[in-house]
């Protein structure tokens, strides 16, 4: 079998489906070494994530490039028996698509985007989950979602879920402490909010909550890190800290490598995810997986993803983060339990397990588009070295 993936966020810092992407061909070298895999990649920087054995093309930057033209121009050369895309397909697609769709709020809640973003989104998705062959999401709060929005039977739609990349693991705490210190100059004991500069990451109320948490309680000195690359809402996000009276505790650390991002896990006493809407909530599992203790949203996918492993509040109620906040800053015991409890939910995701099922889904698509009668390939057996 001969798959392509549309791998063009690699190296662009576009954070989820990034990292999504990155994970998902480091897996599949892993499981599956009989089949042919092709990357479609737009950054010179991306050859070093792409495992050596695939082959890439290069593809435009550009979307409506790589859309309009590069992607179909591959397609044609290569006859591949699937592509894999996220989100959006080529406009002139000659082979069976596999779309994965993480989450639907430009639907829902078009005001987290820029206007032209939103409404681009609801026409280009629409059109590729109306022609793909299966769609592929991370929970079931997604899958429910894309179901309602787009009138698809729940058959067409998958629920595969991520996990937390393998660099993503327990280090020693002072170590971590020290290093953060040298490179972002933040002091200790400090609490982490992982994700880009937007409205539906609800930055903007955590800090809210965070001055509360200053001043409710004067004998706590935490300061408060924001991880995350600049949008078009981050300008709102740090006039939200500067007006907060706690703005020398606020920092900003702008677009993080992994390698910086374990650090900081592994640093902080503990991570705080407000988001009022997620199609999964990866940071939940990768701060989960370096055993930090978590509070975090009770909304859309994230309930499904951290369990009963993380302490849960409303994200709209800032007594509610302030609780959160105070009762894991106060409380070794309970920060203690809380690690231990998030380790164990990490280790129930894995991008291996994940890329399986994600192999599964291909060989169907692909037999079944090869007219191959259906007692012959099911269940499809997946590869493994």
């Amino acid at each position: 079998m001969r798959f392509s993936v549309d791998a063009h966020a690699i190296g662009c810092q576009l954070t989820g489906n990034e990292v999504y992407v990155r994970n998902l061909l480091s897996a599949f070298a892993c499981v599956d070494d009989r089949s042919e895999f092709i990357a479609y990649v737009s950054t010179p920087e991306a050859a070093g994530a792409v495992p050596r054995r695939f082959r890439q093309r290069r593809v435009s930057r550009d979307p409506f490039v790589r859309l309009g033209f590069d992607l179909p121009r591959w397609l044609r050369r290569d006859r591949p028996d699937l592509l894999h895309v996220q989100y959006t397909a080529p406009l002139a697609c000659p082979t069976p698509v596999v779309v994965s769709v993480h989450d639907v709020s430009f639907v829902d809640y078009p005001e987290y985007f820029t206007a032209g973003r939103a409404a681009q989104l609801r026409l280009t998705v629409r059109r590729t989950v109306e022609r793909a062959a299966r769609v592929l999401t991370g929970s079931e709060f997604s899958r429910r979602e894309i179901s309602r929005a787009y009138g698809l039977d729940g058959s067409k739609i998958a629920v595969i879920p991520n996990a937390a990349a393998p660099l993503f693991r327990r280090l020693g705490h002072e170590d971590a402490v020290a290093w953060v210190w040298r490179r972002f100059q933040v002091p200790s004991p400090f609490i982490l909010t992982v994700g880009d500069l937007q409205a539906r990451k609800n930055q903007a109320g955590l800090i809210h909550a965070f001055a509360e948490l200053a001043g409710a309680y004067p004998q706590l000195h935490h300061h408060l890190v924001l991880a995350g690359k600049e949008s078009w809402h981050g300008e709102a996000v740090r006039k939200a800290a500067a007006r907060s009276g706690v703005a020398e505790r606020i920092h900003f650390a702008g677009f993080v490598s992994d390698e910086e991002l374990l650090q900081l896990y592994n640093a902080c006493q503990f991570f705080v995810f407000p988001s009022f809407y997620e199609g999964f909530g990866l940071p939940v599992l990768e701060a989960m997986a370096c055993e930090r203790p978590v509070a975090c949203s009770d909304s859309s996918a994230i309930l499904e993803v951290a369990d009963a492993a993380a302490i849960l509040f409303d994200p709209h109620s800032t007594e509610q983060m302030v609780r959160a906040m105070a009762d894991l800053a106060l409380d070794s015991e309970l920060r203690a339990r809380m690690g231990r409890l998030g380790l164990q939910r990490a280790a129930q995701f894995s991008w291996r397990r994940t890329a399986e099922k994600t192999l599964r889904v291909y060989y169907e698509v692909a037999l079944a588009g090869a007219q191959v009668p259906r007692e012959q390939w099911a269940p499809v057996p997946v590869p493994k070295r």
